[in-house]
């Protein structure tokens, strides 16, 4: 069951775009890094095959729209609204649980990662005007981060991602082997230390 509301509006305005596309085209709404103070909600054309398993899908005046199984905690009561004006109008995305975190005991590692990097971590680094971010988790379990920010180029660097950031992620999630930085540390330019 999805929880979204695409006003009557929307699914006009929708409908409109998609019948100039060639093809049979539905939309596809998700949320880009969910349950992170950087969550985005979108919307994107979703062409014959590019379904994704697990998708659900709903049907709507004159096309589908699929849902990003992973993205439903996060677009519960979302609303799709259109409202024209004289410019032409303008589609807006209301998901108030999209930055909200929904962490347990299943969730993906990397949704587990984020909490603690956006949680305990990163209002630490702002101090400092640095932040780090998450850009994978490898196979062999190590978190891929990159500093940015007061972060990026800091002498002190090793120590935050040994004594800091390594120890808070490993001790909250044990399933971790540890973390590796990807960070260019050439540029000083904003450097804390």
């Amino acid at each position: 069951m999805v929880n979204v509301t695409i006003t009557e509006s929307a699914q006009g305005y929708l409908a409109e775009l998609l019948a100039k596309q060639e093809g049979e085209v539905g939309i596809r709404m998700f949320v880009a890094n969910p349950g992170t103070p950087q969550a985005e909600t979108c919307i994107a054309y979703c062409r014959e095959g590019e379904e994704q398993e697990g998708d659900v899908v709903m049907q709507l005046e004159g096309f589908k729209a699929h849902f990003e199984e992973k993205s439903l905690p996060f677009l519960e009561d979302a609303k799709v609204d259109y409202a024209a004006d004289k410019m032409g109008g303008q589609l807006t995305i209301r998901a108030p649980n999209s930055k909200m975190p929904q962490i347990n005991d299943d969730s993906p590692i990397e949704e587990k990662v984020n909490y603690v990097l956006y949680n305990e971590v990163n209002p630490g680094l702002a101090a400092h005007g640095g932040n780090v971010s998450l850009l994978e988790i490898t196979e062999d379990m190590y978190a891929v981060l990159k500093f940015g920010g007061g972060c990026q180029g800091c002498s002190a660097v090793d120590v935050t991602l040994k004594q800091g950031v390594e120890k808070t992620l490993v001790e909250r999630i044990p399933e971790l082997q540890g973390v590796r930085d990807l960070t260019d540390h050439s540029d000083k330019s904003t450097a804390y230390y």
